[in-house]
Formats: structure tokens, sequence, C-alpha cells
């Protein structure tokens, strides 16, 4: 599939290093010899958006387009008019992590069993090679397992800087060879290596349980690279998943004999002139395709990456010499391809657009569209008032959805704490980065779909009780910690309200949630009854607190300083909570009275 382009010839650019020597003219030095050209198909982030690009975007994306978008390509790779040129080709399909997500479409999967819905695409899209990224962990290493075991054949899982010794279902696929550091793919008679590295974060913002992370990724990386170079493979990917692109950017520049870098995480478009974008993406547009780094040995290295959710497929074409080297790339067919079909609803041009491959639509997109039909339809309540739930706007400051949100974890942990012999919850928390619908959900109906919208992730309501009060506001000062950075653990309230100052110093925790850094952001906390907890900064004494919020938060992620602090597990996950709470608890009716688009002023923030 050849991509649109003003410019008919192919445009190649090519490593070449001049000497310019006043008043001398001289003469241009010779083009580098490409041996083998290598078509880099890649992407990151897929997150289980199986059906298409998401509302307004029905055109777009999805498992089945994706698939045949992945066929077309690598058929032009290898057989296009443009291989008549002498030098070897061939293609590589590679994903850089976050394979699925928590959501409504993964829950299809998890219904279904193995093999999941997920594991079923994948496979017929053909990886040859796959890093994992935090979310594959979201639902623990058990479902991860499942995942790999739902395959027929399953492809290499590149981890080098994770260890599954404490995992056994996980461990099993490192002693059989299917979850490895790095491999070596074999295309026209090359050998290319490919490594892969997951998040040093990953314990913070995911559930690997006994799963364990290093974060010395250039000595883990340079050890895979020589290894690699020690079997005389001379040319070298590294599938990363550092959250953000800059992280990868950075990490080429400490390495010797990187040769590519796929990014994964980040969600950043990368895009140039001429290529055609998804409706609206045109604004999204983080910076060039590829992005280009220095190796520590002075050699060029392209940083690519693709936005997620299948609507693109990434497409690096480079020239290798016979020593391994990247001396060229071919521009004009480097990119991101959109995924498209149909008549692209309305907008053109559409010439790209593909029919979905009818394998993927039936056994993948067909049953799983089915299962959104029905929580589609199951309305569980109205609601008076638009709810917001951007993400930047649950991670940033208190919403009407995130304040629904923890009212249903604070009432659902009250109906329930009898039956478990646990007291009343006095609080309520849920982390921003929990809430993942991103949008703002319009006034009236509410189905369950809108709730696994919201709040897709296997996180069970716990309740957390005795919780002292200094440790109390260490648990906010971390909730407010990293708010510029639009950062997950920021904290949706009930129970009390709390002001704030950005202008403080924002705590700094060690890696067993100790405090490294004193925070000094939370200024005034009081409960709902009026009870004081911190007045001034300062913590007033006073009896502890029982706290409602989800398990993902009370074992420490996004790095809750509950210390390992015992809770008990209420049986039923936040999403149900929230179902429960609109249905019986407000008897189907979210007022605007109750939760007012403006707000509540639980959260203060001084200017």
């Amino acid at each position: 599939m050849k991509k649109q382009s003003t410019v008919n010839a192919i445009v190649v650019v090519l490593l070449l290093v001049t000497l310019v020597v006043p008043g001398m003219a001289l003469a241009a030095p010779p083009k580098p010899s490409v041996h083998f050209w290598l078509t880099i198909l890649h992407n990151n982030d897929g997150e289980s958006q199986v059906v298409n690009a998401g509302s307004g975007l029905e055109d777009f994306g999805g498992a089945a387009r994706f698939k045949a978008v992945v066929d077309a390509e690598k058929w032009d790779a290898t057989h296009g008019p443009w291989t008549q040129r002498g030098a070897k080709r061939g293609v590589v399909m590679i994903s850089s992590g976050d394979n699925f997500i928590a959501s409504p479409e993964f829950n299809a999967s998890l219904d279904k069993g193995v093999p999941f819905y997920d594991t079923i695409a994948m496979e017929l899209i053909g990886y040859n090679a796959v890093n994992l990224g935090n979310h594959d962990f979201d639902f623990g290493p058990d479902v991860l397992a499942d995942f790999i075991a739902g395959y027929t054949n399953p492809p290499p899982y590149l981890a080098a800087n994770l260890d599954f010794g404490g995992e056994p279902r996980l461990q099993a696929y490192v002693d059989a060879g299917v979850i490895v550091p790095a491999t070596i793919l074999h295309e026209r008679g090359e050998r290319i290596g490919v490594i892969g590295i997951d998040t040093p974060s990953l314990p913070f913002i995911s559930s690997p349980r006994n799963v364990t992370v290093s974060d010395d990724l250039v000595n883990i990386v340079q050890g895979q690279i020589d290894k690699l170079q020690a079997m005389s493979v001379d040319k070298i990917i590294l599938a990363a998943h550092l959250q953000t692109i800059t992280g990868e950017l950075a990490l080429a520049e400490d390495l010797r004999g990187i040769d590519v870098i796929i990014a994964g995480g980040g969600d950043e478009l990368l895009a140039n002139p001429g290529d055609l974008l998804l409706p609206g993406d045109e604004g999204l547009i983080w910076g060039a395709y590829p992005q280009i780094a220095f190796n520590a040995d002075g050699q060029m290295v392209p940083v690519v990456t693709t936005s997620g959710e299948y609507r693109y497929v990434g497409k690096l074409v480079v020239g290798f010499d016979k020593a391994g080297r990247v001396v060229a790339i071919d521009e004009e067919r480097s990119g991101p391809v959109r995924v498209a079909t149909g008549d692209c609803n309305g907008y053109l041009p559409c010439d790209d657009a593909v029919e979905p491959d009818p394998v993927m639509q039936a056994m993948v997109v067909d049953p799983v569209e089915a299962y959104l039909s029905a929580l589609g339809q199951a309305v569980i309540g109205v609601s008076e008032v638009d709810l917001d739930g951007l993400r930047g706007s649950v991670r940033t400051m208190e919403t009407n959805e995130g304040n629904l949100i923890a009212d249903a974890l604070r009432w659902q942990a009250g109906e329930l704490t009898a039956s478990f012999g646990v007291p009343l919850p006095d609080v309520a928390l849920q982390n921003g980065g929990g809430i993942r619908n991103n949008t703002i959900i319009e006034a009236g109906d509410i189905t369950l779909l809108d709730t696994f919208d919201m709040l897709p992730f296997a996180n069970f309501l716990s309740l957390v009780p005795g919780v002292p009060r200094a440790q109390f506001k260490e648990i906010l000062e971390n909730a407010v910690s990293r708010v510029e950075l639009v950062d997950g653990r920021f904290a949706q309230i009930s129970g009390f309200s709390y002001t704030w100052d950005p202008a403080g110093t924002p705590q700094l925790l060690n890696d067993d949630g100790t405090v490294a850094t004193p925070g000094t952001r939370v200024v005034d906390v009081v409960l709902d009854d009026g009870t004081v907890i911190v007045s001034g900064g300062a913590v007033v004494d006073g009896p502890p607190l029982n706290v409602a919020t989800i398990d993902f938060l009370a074992q420490g992620g996004d790095q809750y300083p509950f210390r390992g602090a015992p809770y008990t597990t209420l049986g039923v996950t936040y999403q149900l909570a929230l179902a429960n709470y609109i249905e019986v608890g407000l008897s189907g009716l979210i007022s605007a009275a109750d939760y007012p688009w403006e707000g509540e002023d639980r959260i203060v923030q001084l200017p």
C-alpha cells in the first residue's frame, strides 16, 4: 500500500559527512551502498481498541482494517514496484507494548475466556516480536499468562529488564523461550536482533505482583546488544515502552551498536507534510517521522512511534550497508499509515481506504461489537448534568464525574462493611488515572457501557482501616505531588475537602513508600462533619481514618504511601460499585444539585 505523495521519485536521506574547506571545491562523496532495505512495520498501545478508532471515527481504526493495512504493506515491502532496485528487501512487524488494556472491549475477552479476542487479533495480524508494556500487567500476571496461552504459535515476547522468577506461570514462558530479553529475526537471509524493555515505573502504575523490574536500562540493553553482536547480529532494533518518546531519544545516546528504536507508551503522533491523518489529528503532531538521535558511536538512530489504538500502522524503511549500519532512510515510503475504510465518514481524500479483513471481522470485531451493543442498551440511570471525565480534568482538579465515582466507593463500602466485619469508611479516594473515559458524558441516559468506559480496570473496592492522620496527609501530598505532569495519582475524593498550594514543596517518596522529602502542598483537610484533620499544613491530633479506595492504591499503586497497611477487599469492582450507586444509591438519578458541573469545592487550589 503506497502513501500518497506529491513527489513521485523515491527520496532517500543518506548518512553523509562532507568536509568543507573555505575556498576549496570538493567533489561530492560517494553515496553509501545499501545492501538491505528493511521495512519495519510497528505499532504500540493497541489497548484492545479492536472495533474502530472511537466515537465519531467509525470509518477508521479497528483490528480488521489494521490487519488489512498491515497485509498490504507487507506485500508492498517485498513485491511492490519500488523493490526493483537491486538491494535485498525484507519486512518485520513489531509491537512496542500495551497490547491490551482494561476496557469494555477487553471485558468481552475476559467473559469469553482463553483465547481472548485480543490474542486472536494479534495472532492474525502476524507480529514477529511483541514488547511488554505497563498495561499488559493491569490485570496481574495470571491474565497476561492467559493472554499468551491463547496463541496457537506465540511470537517472542520481549522483556529484558523484567524478572519473572516470582510468577511461576510467566516464568514457565521464560523457560520455554516465549518470554525473552531479545530475539533474532531472520529475513531474506539477514539476521535482525530485537530487544525489548518496559518502563521502570511498572510497579507504581500497574499490577505486576511478583514480577520485578530494573531501572538499569543502559547496562541491560547494552548487555543484550553485546550478546547479539557476539553472535554476528549487526542490525539491532530496540522496542521500548518508556511512556514518552523523550525517554527513548535520551536512551539512544548512551548505547553503542543500536540501529533503530521503536518507542511506546507516550501515544505521540509523528508525521510529515503530506501524510494522511485521521480527522482531528492534524493539530496533534508531536514531531517529524522519524525522530533522529545519535548513539554513543555517533551513528544515526531513527526513533519512531505511533498514535495507539490501531489507528495507524507505523512504517520505517531503512537501508543497511554490508556492515549492518543504517546508511539510508526512505523518507518517501516512511511514516504513519492511517487505518481507513468506507467513505472515510465524508472526509476526503480517501484513496487509502481498505476493506476490513473478513476473518478478523468475523472472529474478533463482530463478537466484540455485539458485546458492546448489549452494554450500551442496558440503561441504569439518567444524569441531569454533563459529567467531566476528561483526562486533563480528572488528573488535575475536582470534577463532578470524579465526585460521583468517589461517592460510589464510599457508599458501596458502607453497604458492605458489615458483611465483611470492617468499620464504616470515613473517606474515599479514587486516583484520576483509574478514570479512563476521557470524554464529557452528556446529560441523559447512563448505561452499563458508560460505567465500563469510566472505570474499566479490574480494580476492587477495598477498605483500609485505621490510617493515622499524619499518614493520611502523606497520602494527600502524594495525590498533588505531580499535578503539573497531569499524573494519574491525583485523587478524586469523598467525605472530606482539602486545600492545596501548588507553590508548596512536592512530596518525594522512597521505593518503600517512606517519605524522602516531606510535602508542604496540603494546607487544610476537613471531614464533611466539620472535623479538622489538617490546619495550616499541620496535622491535628485525633483518631485515625477508615479509607475506602481501590486495591491498586491500597497496594501502593501510583506510589500511594499506605506502606503495606492491612486492607480488606470488599468483593466488587470499582465499576460495579459505580453502577450499583447510580442504580440503587441514587435511585437512578444523577442530579445537577448533587453533582453540579462546577463541582462542590471539595478540592481547592490556592492561586
